[in-house]
């Protein structure tokens, strides 16, 4: 039976998420379910271009996207699409991720751990004009956000991990040395570090050696 909203329309879904198996398992589990799929995209460029036209009722967002921001793409979405409601979509389960996408405007957040039935219920919630975020949440989601000057030492908080990317970047490792460093995957270190450059507002390698030297991180990992 297809899922509608209050005036018994079915409800329209677009995708994004730069992942074809993730995409296809999500819509075959979508269309099974009587929600219309109308569209796709692997990544902002792509995204942007057809949603335009498309105007869908729900956009469900991969937060970590190659070429753009989850949270920063949000916010172009919502100015392009306005009527448009965004669900995030991520592997991310923290309080960071959550709060800062909720404060991109997005009115749902599920985590691609949980079963997709959980992700359907958030469409079902948010096309009746609902929120759905992660239980537990509600205090930081609430909470004003803070102000900060790259200049102010410890006005941001940073993970032992961000503190670690960030010692490395700072000495001039690529972000495949960072990988390489910790382990991790060329991917998850891009995100990193557009994390930090988000989290400090600082968008240059030098300007992030100089925060480093000034708040005496140089052996933060």
């Amino acid at each position: 039976m297809p899922v509608t909203d209050t005036k018994q329309n079915i409800i329209r879904v677009f995708l994004i998420d730069d992942h074809p198996i993730v995409r296809e398992g999500v819509r075959s589990y979508l269309t099974s379910r009587g929600v219309l799929v109308v569209g796709e995209a692997a990544d902002a460029p792509e995204a942007l271009r057809k949603i335009k036209k498309l105007s869908p009722d729900i956009i469900v967002l991969d937060v970590n996207l190659p070429s753009m921001d989850g949270w920063e793409l949000a916010r172009s979405l919502l100015r392009l699409v306005p009527k448009s409601r965004i669900i995030a979509f991520s592997i991310h389960a923290s309080e960071e991720y959550v709060v800062r996408m909720a404060r991109s405007g997005v009115r749902g957040y599920v985590t691609k751990d949980r079963p997709t039935a959980e992700l359907l219920d958030a469409i079902r919630q948010v096309a009746l004009g609902g929120f759905q975020f992660p239980a537990g949440m509600n205090g930081a989601l609430l909470a004003r956000p803070p102000k900060f000057s790259p200049n102010q030492r410890g006005s941001v908080a940073l993970t032992s991990r961000e503190l670690g990317v960030l010692a490395l970047l700072a000495e001039g490792l690529s972000n495949k040395g960072v990988a390489a460093k910790f382990g991790i995957s060329v991917r998850t270190a891009e995100a990193h570090r557009r994390h930090l450059s988000h989290k400090l507002n600082i968008h240059t390698v030098a300007g992030l050696t100089k925060y480093v030297i000034r708040n005496g991180l140089t052996s933060a990992r």
